[in-house]
Formats: structure tokens, sequence, C-alpha cells
């Protein structure tokens, strides 16, 4: 795991501990293989290709750069010069010859582009599955999907892989992936960031949006390339930012216009969110939701469809047997729409966003869930297209309703999956929405939790673990200086860790990161005779973990020389 989760984690590390760029970003990529199953990166960054940003950074003070030395991840639909474009297809790459233009603002910023991240197929799905690069994993379990389709950008952010990433947002997909990885995301308004240097989904609605641990470190790169850009003709220049007061007016969907499709838990956590709201000093208002449904529908059974085909025309009808089955469907599905559908949809969407833009002045900000339910991989291959839908609810309206959105951490449902709220407001709110994001976010300090025993994933006290909001961050091996028992006077028997001065041996563990908000309530359900102390790694990292009592161990069975619990248990 890598212990510097934000940009002032690395920035501290440069500027306060003196370590260099070029240790500080190997041991980033080193952490790399211990997701190499996660199918989070297309291309990844090898010694060559950051070279230059080596010798280019050695010689600046990293007090002279707002992001001296931080890696960040892109979205393989961006443009980064040197790396691949695929956009989730091989048969479509190219080499640019100029990095996207957001990406050039983040490296003159000093930040370094470390891998070219997966994603659905030509930005297609809400879903992360659309890639013939490996499926997206979630993180908290693997039976489920990582959301898309910026599916990789938010993985490496989750992994703690890099602080921040970038993705594109269309119709959710810098959204959806963040609320199901525990972390921020947010889509600002359209035009905000240059799309110069983006494989177009949607031209005229696509969002480069920005995944990150916090609300503050997303402001923080939004703030740095949030620059007009003469070369892209759907750049918009600032506008005075909107601004809520301590005070603020929230609208909330009618409760029968709120859907989760069956998914009771995202529906407490939802009200749960709604009365931290509440909390914060803001006053609810239910709102008519349904011109927002009304335009999300426009966005794949409207004319929009269209721009999806004039994006990547010239692939489409040459090679369209290089797509994956459900991408090809959906993009030559946009040769069919007529201008009349063009302009009978802009109709459409004129009359509801005058709709919508009364409902809008009526509140400060709309919060609705991320997304009303979560799938298994399993569940959308089997029904990939109503699933993906589904997952759209709340997100396919915000850019033909210009609104910028951020999607904030909201809780873990009992079985340890996570939920995420989205607050959307006007055009150029998002200031506003992170600093309410900020006080409204669950994401909290964790306690790091070396676990040798039942605990461990699989084995039948895991859950203990996964209901808290638990998530594996490393398997590992203690320093070899501890004895390992079986107390086999319990039943079932339990294992037994014990320090020693000299001697002993390498035991296997799982590292797992618990919020500290409940991590009390996990300790106090773990009996005696085990106890909770400093337990070290092999890497000489010091983590939490659960010792047992000396007198205990006697007459207990050592298996220090098998080297783990799992291994035990097999015999």
């Amino acid at each position: 795991m890598n212990a510097l989760k934000t940009i002032n984690d690395y920035l501290n590390t440069y500027r306060n501990d003196g370590r260099s760029i070029r240790e500080v970003l190997q041991n980033c990529l080193d952490t790399f293989v211990e997701f190499d199953d996660k199918n989070i990166w297309i291309t990844k960054a090898d010694s060559s290709f950051l070279e230059p940003y080596f010798l280019r950074l050695e010689k600046c003070d990293p007090y002279s750069l707002p992001l001296y030395g931080v890696p960040f991840a892109v979205k393989d639909n961006i443009d980064v010069m040197g790396l691949p474009t695929t956009a989730g297809c091989a048969e479509f790459a190219y080499i640019p010859s100029e990095h996207a233009y957001v990406v050039q603002q983040l490296i003159d910023a000093g930040a370094v582009p470390i891998g070219k991240t997966n994603m659905d197929q030509f930005a297609s799905g809400l879903v992360g599955t659309r890639s013939p690069y490996g499926e997206g994993i979630n993180l908290f379990d693997p039976d489920y999907i990582s959301g898309g389709s910026s599916s990789g950008s938010a993985l490496a952010v989750t992994a703690e892989l890099v602080p921040f990433s970038l993705g594109t947002d269309t119709a959710g997909s810098g959204r959806v992936p963040a609320a199901f990885g525990n972390i921020v995301g947010l889509k600002p308004t359209r035009g905000a960031l240059s799309i110069r240097g983006v494989v177009p989904a949607c031209k005229s609605l696509d969002c480069v949006a920005i995944f990150a641990q916090t609300c503050d470190d997303a402001q923080r790169v939004y703030d740095l390339c949030s620059d007009y850009d003469l070369q892209d003709s759907y750049s918009r220049e600032k506008s005075s930012s909107n601004t809520f007061g301590e005070s603020f007016r929230f609208g909330v969907p009618r409760e029968d216009q709120l859907e989760f499709f069956g998914n009771s838990a995202y529906k407490t956590l939802f009200w749960e969110s709604v009365e931290r709201l509440e909390g914060l000093g803001g006053s609810r208002v239910e709102i008519d939701f349904t011109p927002f449904m009304e335009t999300a529908k426009l966005l794949y059974h409207g004319p929009w469809i269209a721009e999806r085909y004039c994006g990547i025309k010239e692939f489409a009808m040459t090679q369209s047997d290089a797509m994956l089955d459900v991408t090809r469907g959906i993009v030559l599905s946009g040769a069919k729409p007529s201008a009349m559908d063009a302009f009978e949809g802009f109709y459409r969407l004129s009359e509801l966003k005058r709709k919508s833009d009364a409902i809008m002045a009526s509140v400060d900000l709309i919060v609705t869930p991320t997304a009303g339910t979560i799938y298994t991989r399993e569940d959308v291959r089997n029904n990939p297209l109503e699933l993906n839908t589904n997952l759209g609810y709340y997100t396919n309206f915000m850019n033909l309703l210009d609104l910028s959105a951020c999607a904030v951490p909201a809780g873990f449902t009992e079985s340890g999956l996570p939920f995420g709220i989205t607050l959307a407001a006007p055009a150029w709110s998002e200031h506003s929405l992170l600093e309410i994001g900020t006080k409204l976010s669950t994401k909290r300090e964790a306690v790091l939790l070396a676990v040798c025993g039942a605990h461990m994933s699989g084995l039948p006290l895991n859950l203990e673990l996964t209901s808290r909001g638990a998530k594996l961050v490393e398997k590992t091996f203690t320093a070899p200086s501890y004895r390992f028992f079986a107390l086999e006077s319990f039943s079932p028997p339990r294992p037994g860790l014990v320090k020693i001065n000299e001697g002993g041996g390498s035991i296997e563990v799982e590292v797992w990161e618990v919020p500290a908000e409940n991590f009390g309530a996990f300790f106090n359900g773990v009996p005696s005779p085990l106890a909770l102390g400093s337990l070290t790694l092999i890497d000489g990292k010091v983590v939490k973990g659960f010792l047992c009592e000396n007198y205990a161990v006697e007459g207990g069975k050592e298996i220090t020389a098998l080297g783990g619990w799992r291994t035990y248990l097999a015999k």
C-alpha cells in the first residue's frame, strides 16, 4: 500500500522529508503490481517515459510548483504525449503529438502523468465492464462492478496509487465510479475544463472530471486546470461563482420519484445523508424531479446518440468489427437520427430546461443518490443495457441541463459496499458544492490493522471488518520477530501472535484500512486473550495488530514454521 494518499502527503514528503522524486515515484510504481488483477491500467509509465519529468523537476525547488512531483492517472481517452490513446480499443490507438490541454496545465504545475487508465470502450457505459482490457473490479467486493466509464481512473485513486486522476463525464462517468469507490468525483461546469485532446463521446456535452480522495484536492486540481482555452470551441470563460450561505436550501426529489431499484440499504443511507445536510444548516425542500428525469431520457433515447457516432464516425464506418458488441450497437445506432429528430430534441430540451431552471431557482442545490443501486459484474453481463440505464437515473441529465456536480462518499452498507450522494447546482457552483461536500463527506481518517487469523479474506470473521467499511489494502508478512501459535483450547481454535526479541519468523497477515469511527466497535468484539498492539511488517512499516498475551500460549501448539493461519487450517 502506498502511504501517500493526498496531494499534501506528496508535497510534504518532498518539502519536509527531503525525499527525491525518483524514489517517491518508483515506490508509487512498485505498488501497481499489488492491483494487477483489478484491471486499472491500459498503459503504465516506465522509466524512459518518466526520465524527462525527473530531469525537469530535479532542477526545481519543491516549493516552486503547486503540484511538484505529484503523480496522477489519466483516462485513456485523454491524450498524454508519448503514451498511446486507445479509448478502450486497441485498433483505434494513436500516439498523440501533444498533451491534452488539461494534462499540460497539470504538468506545468509540476504533476507527473504516471499511466493511462482502463475505461468502458469509447466511454460508452457507466458500468466499467465494457473493456477489452478487462472488467473493472470493485476494490470493496470483487463480485461487484467498479462503475464507469472512468473505471480505471477512479480505481487508481481508491487504491491510493495516485492522489488524483482525470476522467471524463458525459452521462455520469465521473460520478458513478467515484460513488462505488468511496472517493470524490467532481463533474465541473460544461466547458470549465478544456476538452481539447479528448476523444469525444458527445462533444457538446463532454466534461473532463476529477477524482480525488478529498474535496480539497479536487478543488485544488480544478483551480489549476480550469483555464479558458481559445483553441477549444466549447471552452467557456469563468463566470462569477455561485455561493451558498451558512443556511442553504437543498432540493430532494419527491419520495415517489426516488428510485433505489430494490436496494433498501442505499435508501437508508440516502436519508441519513439528508439528515446530515440538515444538521449542517440546510433546509430540505421537496422538488418535482420530473423535468430532470425526462431530460435524462434524451441522452440515449433522443438525437444526442448521434453525437457518439459523429465523434468516431470514420472508425465506426470502417472498423466497427473492432468494437465490443454492446459498444458497436450503441455507436452505430447514432447513424439513425435525422436532422428533424435533432431539432425536435433541441425543442424538447429547451422546454425541460425552462422547467428545471425554475426548480433550481427555488433552491441552492439539489441532492440525489449518485446511483440508486450497485450491481454485480455477473448481473451486468446478463443485462448490460437496462442495468446501465438504471445507473444513469440520477446522472444523465446533468450536462444537458448545464449543471455542475460533485459526488461524495456517504457511508457503507452492512455488507461493506460504499454509497455516495451527488450535490448539484447551476453552472460555476464548484467551490460551493465542494465546501458542502467537505463537511458532509463520511470519509474519515482510518486505522491500518494487520490481521492474521479468521478475520482474513474468505474466513469466517471477515464480515466483522467488511460490514464496518474496512477495505483490504495489502497482503504481506510480519517482520521475522514473531512466534505464532494455534490456541487449540479454544473452540474453534484461534491464532496467537507473540512478539519476541530474537529469532522468530515472518507470519502471513492482511492489512485492512478500518474507518476510525468504526474501529472501536470492531475492537470491542475481539475477545481475550488478544490485545491491541503495534505490529511491525516485513517492510518495516508499523501498524496496529492483535497480539496474544503470553500466558495464553502456554500449552498452545506452535505453528511459526507454517508461516500463516491458512496453512494451519489446510493441515
